[in-house]
């Protein structure tokens, strides 16, 4: 609900680069939904240089952040940040 949607899925082909990461501290963009500082960050959030991100990530589990080719296909965003215990396995996966 705080996506704005309930299903979203972006097809292998459009994911450019991949990386896991830590809780990410720079500024995500203008946020719409859910933020709770250092502990839960869940919506859409659009930066001023234009990134369009997909957010839902929770404090303490690995963060997979995926760069986006700009198709129609991404579904509008340049980045979805997820966050898994299991992220650097599903990135191996990505990378094949």
């Amino acid at each position: 609900m705080m996506l704005r949607r309930r299903f979203h899925s972006v097809p292998l082909t459009a994911i450019r680069a991949s990386e896991v990461t830590e809780w990410p501290s720079e500024f995500l963009g203008l946020r719409t939904g859910l933020n709770i500082p250092g502990r839960r960050r869940l919506g859409t959030y659009r930066h001023p240089n234009g990134t369009r991100r997909l957010v839902a990530m929770k404090a303490g589990e690995p963060v997979l952040r995926n760069r986006l080719a700009d198709i129609p296909e991404s579904g509008g965003f340049d980045e979805p940040l997820i966050s898994t215990p299991n992220a650097a396995e599903v990135e191996a996966e990505l990378r094949g």
